[in-house]
């Protein structure tokens, strides 16, 4: 096996002259030399080779180099598959020892290596292993991981033409963009059928992701321990890596991305990809989602195929909530409650009772006349309709995209795929730290296995830590509603009493609004910093389970991670929706967080409903997550990018080799479409779970996704390393955490509507106890009166607290119990218990009737399109009519080729027949 490498002492000199001609056109022909490293191997031929350019007539031809930007060995033929990087240091014995040993393993594997000296490199200290997997080697892989390859072209039509289409061309890409290369029928490679394949040039029949992902595999299976010792922890370029032998290992991208590859084998997708995708000015244009798959894999492209739909989807639920917006904006003027709280000889004549014990004082209901008309905005009529239509909206959306991944299941030759691939994704460290085989009854053959034992004590560990950290995050929200019991005092003798006309911005800032935006805050910056530990955490034990295969170890972490997340990130909204305000007694027998030796009395919702506070809630945390992802995800790349820029690197391939470039991106981990997902589906609790409180959630999370696509296009195209490509046939169980968060956003919706909206009492009390069917009164109606000379000392406002008029010895307080002096004093009215059916009886009913409609439209629309079984089945038929009339063929050739063999066999023997015959019919002499 030949060993390309780079300087040595014995080298002899060949000048190759060569005219090339620049890509403008303008330069003259360029001399170029070669100095060829010649060495003898064991038969004599050269085993080694290294270049360095020089110019004839120049004094300094050892310091001009030949142009690098390019994913060629030296020789131009063979393709850079892949790359490993390394530097000398300190512990570089015992580096070199497992370098040499892995790489004399990859040899052996038929892989051939290249070495770029680090004299090359432009930082002097990095040394770069060039890896080419010959067509012998990618065959092998081919035939064992059953790649899917081409042997016919397809003649099935691809699609039928769309009425009205000319209105879709602005959005569309060029036809060769999103369809890179033909329709092909494909059947897994089998070594042993070359003929019945397409193979027009055996050095570009695999593509390069395919490429790439076969060496990978054997780079994460080979060993670097000396034959004969058998040490099974030493196995793979994972732990190289994590032991410091190498600094990195990746595929090369094709070419720069703000520019086409001067090699015209170099297919540039790169740069198609940056100039039809990855800028924003393309937000409008369609994804080339066949290009993306082709570059990076079926399961990058699956994701972005995925957050385009979604984002497609979420347009028309942002204009429904915009619509639910403008109609609470349009009939602002028509909120009698609003007008009754603002009004001076109403709400300005109510005395309401203090919100807190001995800081608080007693206050004019009036002074919620701001809150009152924001709470309008998102709690009127419109916002039941909008809660019903996100219940039917989130199951259109699940079933279309069953339909659209079962499309793309077929495209890209998913359909088969987990069946056929499921044993051959086991994990290295799976191989590696199971020791124990046994027999597996569907193969025959031995496989190594986790004992039950093990994975027990595994389980119960992981259960364990799993259930500390949600329970951390419980404390550390009851942590926060604490701060918001203790802190509320505080604002309320900060910000004081509005008879005394004496705050400044007491009109906008009430107590109830800063102790909530203040504990959003907190909430927030508690939910980073335990998303920054549990991340961490949640990988080391999902490792610690040793999860079998590929597929299920990233089951098993999103399960962790999503329900993790959701605590972390919905508790504080659930608090709000359905705990806060509804514990908190009435004056005299107020309830207490922790008892009342703790003096935390329970919260109380403003007049005009907690739906205002739940929406301030939800757009903290949700608009802050979204900003500082996206901070995360553009801004500090920017920053590396400008920081790179103001060291001269805007155009490394002028001076750096390709490999050069690509080793100073960014790497893209195994779990980086992992988060990617996670960011997604967290908005996307956001906006089914609480967006009765919020119609113009979709609005925003529409925005941020359409950056969010941009961005993501744009690191995975100019930041990121290129990925080792992988195969996915749909978005895995983040497939089932959609389904069970749509379900739930029923149930919570519902009860959002019924509990923390003041929707249900007001429909009561217009239909019930409302004069000449108005809402002239509500306000009244729904304040109780207590007693003030009743409230005990405990709960009454400090000196100073109590200015009010003397004359009124009642104040007012939100509930529906019986007025002082009646025989059932401060008890529930009748009216609570109608209200309160009523309220169950509404959960009821929509409930029911979003069910009915979400089952009714997941029966009308099957999961996979009629066009596509059909498509499918005939693709079956025929690939089975070609797979027989391959073998028929191959028979016939057999055949005659075994007659024309034969038959010269035949005549001799039938000639010495004759000759026998002959001898014995002749007479003796």
């Amino acid at each position: 096996m030949r060993r390309i490498t780079g300087k040595t002492k014995d080298e002899t000199l060949i000048e190759l002259q060569s005219a090339t001609e620049s890509q403008t056109g303008d330069s003259p022909a360029v001399l170029t030399a070669f100095r060829i490293n010649l060495h003898s191997d064991e038969n004599g031929g050269v085993s080694s080779l290294s270049e360095k350019a020089t110019l004839p007539g120049h004094a300094e031809t050892e310091k001009l180099q030949p142009n690098k930007d390019t994913v060629f060995f030296r020789d131009g033929v063979r393709r850079i598959d892949y790359v490993l990087s390394y530097v000398d240091d300190k512990d570089g014995e015992k580096k070199q020892e497992r370098r040499r040993e892995f790489e004399a393993n990859l040899e052996k594997q038929g892989l051939e290596l290249e070495t770029e000296d680090k004299s090359d490199s432009k930082d002097q200290k990095t040394y770069f292993l060039k890896i080419h997997a010959p067509w012998e080697v990618l065959a092998t892989y081919a035939d064992v991981l059953k790649i899917k390859v081409p042997f016919h072209l397809s003649d099935i039509p691809h699609g039928h033409d769309v009425p009205l289409e000319w209105l879709s061309h602005p959005f569309r890409l060029p036809d060769p963009i999103m369809r890179p290369k033909p329709d092909y029928f494909t059947y897994p490679f089998d070594k042993n059928k070359t003929d019945f394949f397409l193979i027009n040039d055996k050095d570009t029949f695999f593509p390069p992701s395919t490429r790439n992902r076969i060496v990978f595999y054997i780079l994460a299976r080979c060993p670097y321990y000396k034959e004969g010792r058998k040490e099974r922890d030493k196995t793979g370029i994972k732990r190289l890596l994590s032991n410091g032998t190498y600094t990195a290992a990746f595929p090369l991208h094709d070419c720069p991305y703000w520019k086409r590859a001067r090699n015209a084998e170099c297919e540039s997708e790169r740069y198609n990809l940056y100039k039809h995708w990855a800028r924003f000015l393309c937000f409008y244009k369609e994804q080339p989602l066949n290009l993306i798959r082709k570059y990076y894999g079926e399961k990058i492209g699956i994701y972005f195929a995925w957050l385009g739909f979604y984002t497609e989807m979420l347009f028309f639920a942002a204009v429904m909530g915009v619509i639910c917006f403008t109609y609470g904006v349009l009939s602002y003027d028509d909120n009698r409650s609003s007008k009754e709280i603002c009004d001076p000889d109403i709400g300005g004549s109510i005395v309401m009772c203090p919100l807190c014990d001995k800081k608080c004082p007693f206050w004019k209901l009036n002074s919620t006349c701001l809150s009152s008309w924001q709470s309008h905005l998102f709690d009127n009529e419109g916002t039941v309709f909008f809660a019903i239509f996100m219940g039917i909206w989130v199951t259109l959306f699940l079933e279309f995209w069953k339909r659209r991944q079962a499309r793309l299941e077929y495209e890209w030759d998913l359909v088969d795929f987990e069946e056929e691939q499921q044993q051959l994704q086991i994990r290295p460290e799976f191989e590696i730290r199971c020791t124990k085989k046994r027999l597996n009854k569907i193969t025959q053959e031995m496989e190594p296995y986790l004992p039950i034992t093990s994975k027990c004590a595994r389980f119960c560990i992981s259960t364990a830590t799993v259930i500390f950290w949600i329970s951390l995050i419980v404390a550390c929200i009851i942590g926060v509603i604490a701060y918001r019991l203790a802190v509320y005092a505080a604002f309320a003798s900060i910000i004081k009493d509005p008879m005394r006309k004496i705050q400044v911005v007491g009109r906008f800032i009430t107590p109830q609004l800063a102790t909530s935006v203040t504990a959003s805050c907190i909430n927030f910056v508690i939910i980073m910093i335990l998303n920054f530990f549990y991340e961490r955490v949640a990988i080391w034990i999902t490792d610690m389970e040793i999860p079998k295969t590929h597929l299920e170890y990233e089951n098993r972490l999103t399960m962790k991670m999503f329900l993790f997340q959701f605590v972390n990130y919905y508790s504080s909204c659930f608090y709000v929706a359905f705990f806060k305000g509804k514990f908190v007694g009435y004056p005299g027998d107020y309830s207490y967080m922790f008892g009342k030796w703790s003096k935390l009395r329970n919260e109380e919702c403003d007049p005009g409903g907690c739906l205002i506070e739940l929406t301030t809630q939800l757009v903290i945390v949700m608009a802050g997550k979204q900003l500082w992802g996206n901070i995360q995800e553009a801004l500090l790349p920017l920053m590396r990018n400008w920081w790179s820029n103001r060291k001269g690197r805007h155009h490394p391939e002028n001076h750096s080799s390709r490999w050069e470039q690509d080793h100073g991106l960014l790497n893209f981990s195994q779990l980086g479409l992992f988060y990617e997902y996670l960011e997604m589906v967290i908005q996307f609790g956001f906006i089914t779970l609480f967006v009765a409180s919020f119609p113009l959630a979709p609005l925003l999370a529409l925005c941020n996704n359409i950056l969010e696509i941009r961005v993501d296009s744009w690191k995975f195209t100019t930041q990121f390393r290129r990925p080792v490509a992988s195969k996915a046939r749909n978005i895995g169980a983040w497939q089932e955490i959609l389904n069970a968060v749509a379900i739930l956003s029923v149930v919570t919706n519902a009860f959002i509507m019924a509990f923390t909206s003041d929707m249900i009492p007001r429909m009561v009390f217009l239909y019930a106890y409302g004069k000449d069917a108005s809402m002239r009164g509500y306000v009244n109606n729904s304040l109780s009166i207590y007693n003030i000379y009743q409230i005990p000392n405990d709960n009454m406002p400090e000196e100073g607290g109590n200015s009010f008029d003397n004359t009124t010895s009642t104040c007012r307080y939100r509930d529906y119990r019986y007025p002082p002096g009646h025989a059932r004093e401060y008890t529930h009215t009748m009216q609570f218990w109608h209200i309160l059916a009523a309220k169950m009886a509404f959960i009821i009913i929509m409930e029911h009737v979003v069910f009915v409609v979400k089952f009714f439209v997941a029966w009308m629309i099957p999961d996979v399109p009629s066009v596509v079984k059909a498509r499918f089945k005939r693709e079956r038929y025929l690939i089975q009519e070609y797979l027989h009339n391959y073998e028929v063929e191959k028979v016939k050739i057999q055949m005659s080729a075994s007659f024309m063999t034969e038959q010269p066999s035949e005549v001799s023997s039938m000639t010495d027949k004759h000759e026998v015959l002959s001898e014995c019919l002749e007479p003796p002499s």
